[in-house]
């Protein structure tokens, strides 16, 4: 039997995707203008989030039709594999640790590196965005506005990430990510973040594409390894561009 609960949170989910068709398409095509110049140019593709922000930028990563050159960046304490998970949240607010991230990946000048974070407030992303532009790294941010423009910045520079990205999209959620409310209890529930900025930098990735074969350019896109000659497929990406691939040990 359905919900009625289930049908607002669906019904709230496509509100907030349709608000971000409307107002995000050039954001979108402008972040996949600068992916595909950088894949054009024989550059790396990059993507870093803490705690559950991670999640829609490993959702690029070693992906059924993704991109076979964006690169996870990850670092001891700021993803949700580790024990006490609380070490998380004070993990992404040590100062200078997002700086040292990005120093010892192989991002370089003219790469691209897409960073993903809701409040946009916390210290590891800002210096990681802060660091990317004193290498010459472009960036591109997936932030929440709603939550980002309201709240303090936790850095001692004093901006948010949307304030020091080259292309911000907006998820277009709500503020403070939990959207959904019930008779009888004060809080909210259901966050849409993930499903929201999951389907956003999919879109990217496919306006990527499309850039790329209209400028004759073959897409270097994961096919699945589980229908037939998926495996000889991939294998032949991943050795087509060993040099622009860093997470095969």
């Amino acid at each position: 039997m359905e919900g009625k609960h289930t049908r607002a949170y669906f019904s709230h989910v496509q509100e907030i995707l349709d608000k971000v068709l409307r107002t995000q398409g050039a954001q979108i095509m402008a972040a996949a203008a600068l992916m595909a110049e950088t894949v054009r140019g024989g550059g790396n593709l990059f993507a870093f989030g803490c705690n559950h922000a991670a999640l829609c930028t490993l959702e690029l990563y070693y992906r059924t039709g993704g991109l076979v050159l964006i690169n996870p960046l990850r670092g001891p304490g700021v993803s949700l594999d580790v024990d006490p998970v609380t070490l998380t949240t004070k993990m992404e607010r040590l100062p200078g640790y997002g700086g040292v991230l990005l120093d010892e990946s192989p991002a370089k000048s003219g790469d691209v590196l897409i960073l993903h974070s809701v409040s946009g407030r916390n210290t590891v992303p800002i210096d990681m965005a802060l660091r990317a532009a004193e290498k010459g790294i472009r960036t591109i941010c997936l932030t929440n506005l709603a939550t980002s423009s309201a709240i303090p910045s936790r850095h001692l520079c004093g901006k948010s990430l949307y304030q020091l990205c080259g292309v911000v999209i907006d998820n277009c959620g709500d503020y403070g990510d939990a959207a959904m409310t019930i008779d009888g209890f004060m809080g909210r529930i259901a966050p849409t973040s993930t499903a929201v900025g999951a389907a956003v930098l999919n879109a990217v990735v496919l306006e990527t594409c499309v850039l790329l074969v209209e400028a004759g350019v073959e897409p270097p896109v994961f096919v699945s390894s589980n229908v037939p000659g998926g495996d000889e497929y991939n294998a032949r990406m991943l050795k087509r561009y060993r040099e622009n691939i860093f997470y095969m040990g």
